[in-house]
């Protein structure tokens, strides 16, 4: 009985960590392709997210990158955003600290500025 028991406890507990997984998710615009991935689950507050930039399947380096996380304006509730610098880890990985004041979807524009050459944004949205 006491290994049934065990067995059913444990099955539970591992099935509420797989729901914690961490978040990622690839967007794509033209030749551009970015990873998007959190070591924890998105929530209210302090979220890093590191970001892996690539061109034609090659690491892009030495650009700089910010993100702007954005919720518009809806009925009683004024519009919302984080806005950050991110910091370049080599290899075409970026890390960035976003604010998340609440929950819902909220817009994801990334902006990549080469040293020469003309700025590009990507979009996407991330939901929780």
């Amino acid at each position: 009985m006491k290994k049934i028991l065990f067995i059913l406890l444990s099955l539970a507990l591992g099935a509420s960590f797989l729901q914690a997984a961490a978040f990622t998710k690839e967007v794509k615009f033209r030749t551009t392709k970015v990873s998007i991935s959190s070591d924890k689950v998105i929530g209210t507050g302090s979220n890093t997210f590191i970001l892996d930039i690539s061109q034609k399947g090659k690491a892009i380096n030495a650009v700089k990158v910010s993100v702007r996380a954005f919720m518009p304006a809806m009925p009683g509730m004024p519009a919302m955003q984080s806005k950050a610098d991110a910091k370049d880890l080599g290899n075409g990985k970026y890390k960035v600290t976003l604010n998340i004041a609440m929950g819902g979807t909220w817009q994801l524009h990334i902006f990549i500025t080469p040293a020469t050459g003309k700025k590009s944004r990507i979009k996407t949205s991330i939901n929780f």
